[in-house]
């Protein structure tokens, strides 16, 4: 099987080890083991001593009772038994997409997106249709547009809700759209839901399971519980036949999850209030102070985002975004992900979602290079 680059996962393992100021990161300030604990409740020397006693054999294969009730808890309409452990996100993207797409099927992707959304079905030999997101429309899908890329072979119609990079969210009401436009062919809806979870006014995020009864869900620890070390994610749907599918699936690429990271995920997930009341606070400041700058800083524009950690910042300097990035990395140590890396041009990603004092330090070095320019 030959597969593109997967260019935002090159570009930060070939820069971010340079960064001084990281603008690339797009989890919310990562937790410490220590910091965890405490969040919740945990005595962090009584839980350590403890741990020593855990036996490193295989966790429970299809995830312990703790860690699937805790995963239900994030959705309206998931039971336990619908829920189904993967190595991170990228594991679960990876395992929808392998398990469902064959050739020959059509695939919708909206762009930009992670490039595992279209670049996996163009590796099996389906075809890729694309569905632009533009931001005359907020980084929202066209329904009308939707609508006619779908045909009969229209096999799934995948989303990331909230956007990355743009910070979009598909409201329900358009999210319903979707999922009624992919039933009118019998299609699934992916949605890669990474990044939600904390909204502005701490209220509930629907999410397509809750909408639709072939809607997929894939979730992970890392971006809005702080804790990408633990590499564990999720897929959840209310169709059983999928899980089955799944199952399937994973006796050839995962077997089971770490059992640690089943331990302290489980632990996170039943404590998941206080995680999120945290990082709340860290959203919100910073991306008043992300707006903040856009506003004051000339030859900048964005749509702001209103979920997730991530922004789409454009600029109006004629250099193409990866020259302008290697640039920035190069002569200010400020990483940001080219717009380049999601098929965009004369736009970078910002991630904002880490320490105040560190955001603003690395804004104030991309408005001094672009005053430069």
């Amino acid at each position: 099987m030959k597969i593109k680059t997967f260019k935002v996962e090159r570009w930060m393992n070939d820069y971010e080890d340079d960064a001084v100021y990281n603008l690339g990161e797009t989890c919310i300030d990562s937790l410490t083991v220590k910091e965890l604990l405490e969040l919740s409740g945990k005595d962090p020397q009584e839980y350590l001593t403890a741990l020593g006693d855990v036996r490193l054999t295989y966790s429970h294969i299809f995830g312990s009772p703790e860690l699937l009730s805790g995963i239900s808890t994030l959705y309206q309409t998931i039971a336990p038994e619908q829920v189904v452990p993967t190595h991170g996100a990228v594991g679960g993207n990876n395992m929808v997409i392998t398990t469902l797409i064959e050739p020959g099927d059509n695939m919708i992707s909206v762009m930009p997106t992670y490039q595992q959304h279209y670049s996996i079905p163009e590796s099996i030999g389906a075809e890729v249709r694309i569905l632009q997101l533009r931001p005359e429309n907020n980084f929202l899908p066209d329904i009308e547009e939707l609508k006619s890329l779908i045909d009969s072979k229209t096999k799934m119609i995948t989303v990331n809700n909230p956007d990355n990079p743009t910070g979009s969210w598909i409201p329900a009401d358009i999210m319903k759209q979707v999922a009624d436009a992919a039933a009118s062919v019998g299609a699934y809806v992916l949605s890669d839901e990474v990044y939600r979870g904390i909204s502005e006014d701490g209220s509930y995020m629907h999410s397509i399971v809750d909408i639709y009864e072939k809607g997929i869900s894939v979730g992970s620890m890392s971006k809005i519980f702080s804790l990408a070390g633990l590499r564990m994610g999720w897929i959840a749907t209310q169709d059983m036949e999928v899980i089955e599918q799944l199952h399937e699936r994973r006796d050839y690429d995962t077997i089971s999850c770490g059992v640690l990271d089943d331990m302290l995920a489980s632990l996170a997930l039943a404590n998941k209030e206080r995680i999120f009341e945290r990082n709340r606070e860290i959203l919100l400041k910073n991306r008043e102070i992300l707006e903040s700058w856009v506003q004051e800083t000339e030859g900048v524009h964005y749509i702001k985002p209103v979920a997730g950690t991530t922004a789409l910042v454009y600029y109006d300097k004629d250099i193409p975004s990866y020259d302008l990035c290697v640039r920035l990395i190069r002569e200010k140590g400020l990483l940001f992900t080219p717009g380049s890396c999601f098929e965009l041009e004369h736009c970078v990603r910002i991630g904002y979602a880490f320490d105040s004092k560190l955001l603003r330090q690395g804004l104030d070095r991309f408005a001094e290079f672009l005053a430069e320019l």
